[in-house]
């Protein structure tokens, strides 16, 4: 193993500091984590200790542990000893043909936190029990998605509940809370909850904060708008009195960078006036979603047949295209047709990885506006399909990401080599904080990375036993060497495994040994905390 000199030690902010007291171990342990460096996970300098784990649990921190009836020494010499990484916006769709989670496991990711942009399982419980039976690789816990909420009361109706639909609604997210899930989810900028006001949403999320739950808010606007859509989730926020995550909060379009600047003072003054708001990023300048965020919302109200209705009226057609090429030139479109990248287009496979620009050149069209909005209404009329967007600044991702309330999560969807072609982050979010803004551009210490990606988000969810290093906690382990660990996974090729995440226990087991997968599916289910 790579033995670091102390000025690297010191440079990724990981000078050791007295053990303090230890506690020692009663009887034989499963497992222990020899002489690593322990970040704990609160931000806390790291400490030269053993871990010690006996079942599911870890039940000893000292400088050394005893080895005599260990099942199993894990040498940690010159790597950190962490909390495993919570992944607090995961795209888990495929997670019962995926059931080990490997593109997350392999990350170092522990707990992931399904339901996001107002998409989820609706109703939850059986989903759960479906996951409890599938036996998972990563613990799994969910939000209620708003989208699906509307959707099964409104259908996709372009208008606000009555009454008794909203009382509906309302009954479908307390029963969600009621299954265990932790808060609300909303996709604003979604289909149908893109046609939902700010009343409607302060309705439900009233019904999560009753439950001690929290609020995730995928923006009405990323872009353009921008401000606004920040201040609206804020709002929902204070009047619902329920804690708030800006998630993935990105600035969308080359017009509107810089303006994390004014986000992030957005945030810190409703911070101050008593909104308990936080923040979630991944750490690339590309975002990705449905083709259809390039269709204006109004165009496709009451669902697909009636989308296509209207394209079969000239007039509205016209509108239709005005409206798709204003967002090709100002907001996810990037004003190149080069800057939308194909990841998953179901019905011609051959244009995954390619971009519209790709695709005008196949039919030797002129890379404009126009031929973009004339391709993105054919990609819409074949079936649809979901792209990246090379739109983001890499200032407003650093100035994001060093924000004292930022977490990091994925916002990934689970992925395995050879199937579509995802978006990096769905492979190597949290190996390229340590390697690329840690380790390259000391843009974060260390101790503040592994806070962002454990003590922090268990906080914001309640989990008093996961997220920290500590006698009690659960035992979710990740051991990595902070000189070579890095995210390998490109936007030409996805499909590529982190490297220098060497151990990764769930649960206790050991479910990442050498930096491979060992099969081993010890996650739970976990439930939102009874407060």
């Amino acid at each position: 193993m790579v033995t670091l000199v102390p000025a690297l030690f010191a440079a990724l902010g990981l000078a050791t500091s007295p053990p303090g007291v230890a506690a020692q171990p009663a009887a034989p342990l499963d497992v222990v984590i020899a002489g690593g460096m322990v970040l704990d996970g609160t931000g806390a300098p790291a400490r030269r200790l053993d871990v010690g784990i006996r079942g599911d649990r870890v039940v000893a921190l000292a400088e050394a542990l005893p080895r005599a009836g260990v099942r199993r020494v894990i040498e940690a010499r010159g790597r950190v000893v962490a909390p495993g990484f919570l992944d607090l916006h995961a795209h888990l769709e495929p997670l019962l043909e995926m059931p080990l989670a490997e593109s997350a496991l392999r990350q170092g990711v522990t707990f992931a936190l399904g339901g996001p942009d107002g998409g989820s399982p609706l109703p939850l419980a059986p989903y759960l029990d479906s996951v409890r039976t599938a036996k998972v690789g990563i613990n799994v816990g969910y939000l209620v998605g708003h989208n699906d909420v509307r959707r099964a009361v409104l259908g996709m109706a372009a208008r606000a509940p009555s009454a008794s639909e909203l009382a509906r609604m309302r009954t479908l997210v307390a029963q969600g809370m009621a299954d265990g899930a932790f808060g609300l989810s909303t996709g604003l900028l979604y289909l149908p909850g893109t046609y939902s006001t700010v009343d409607e949403v302060v309705a439900l999320a009233q019904v999560a904060a009753d439950s001690g739950g929290i609020y995730t808010s995928h923006l009405r606007k990323e872009g353009i708008g921008l401000l606004d859509g920040v201040a609206e989730a804020l709002e929902i926020g204070r009047r619902a009195r329920i804690p708030v995550v800006l998630t993935h909060h990105k600035v969308v379009g080359r017009q509107m960078w810089g303006q994390s600047v004014r986000t992030l003072a957005l945030v810190d003054s409703a911070r101050r006036a008593g909104t308990d708001v936080m923040i979630d990023q991944y750490p690339y300048t590309a975002t990705h979603t449905g083709i259809s965020v390039l269709v204006p919302s109004w165009a496709m109200a009451g669902g697909d047949a009636e989308f296509r209705a209207r394209l079969a009226v000239p007039a509205l057609r016209d509108s239709i295209v005005r409206g798709i090429v204003d967002n090709i030139l100002n907001d996810r479109g990037g004003g190149d047709l080069s800057r939308v990248q194909f990841s998953r287009v179901p019905w011609d496979r051959s244009l995954e990885g390619k971009t519209l620009r790709d695709w005008a050149a196949r039919r030797g069209l002129p890379p404009t506006p126009a031929t973009g909005a004339a391709l993105v209404l054919e990609a819409m009329t074949s079936g649809g399909g979901n792209a990246i967007y090379h739109v983001l600044d890499e200032g407003d991702v650093r100035r994001i990401m060093q924000s004292p309330v930022t977490m990091i999560a994925s916002d990934g969807r689970l992925s395995r080599p050879g199937e579509l072609h995802p978006h990096p982050r769905a492979y190597g979010t949290f190996p390229r904080v340590l390697g690329q803004y840690v380790r390259t551009e000391r843009l974060l210490d260390l101790p503040t990375a592994v806070h962002k990606m454990t003590g922090m988000p268990a906080a914001r969810l309640g989990l008093t036993d996961r997220g920290v290093l500590r006698v009690g906690a659960m035992a979710d382990v990740v051991v990595f060497d902070p000189a070579t660990v890095a995210d390998r996974s490109t936007f030409a090729e996805p499909h590529q495994y982190p490297v220098g995440i060497d151990v990764v226990l769930v649960n206790g087991v050991v479910a990442v040994d050498g930096g491979r997968a060992t099969g081993a599916r010890a996650g739970r289910v976990l439930l939102r905390p009874r407060r």
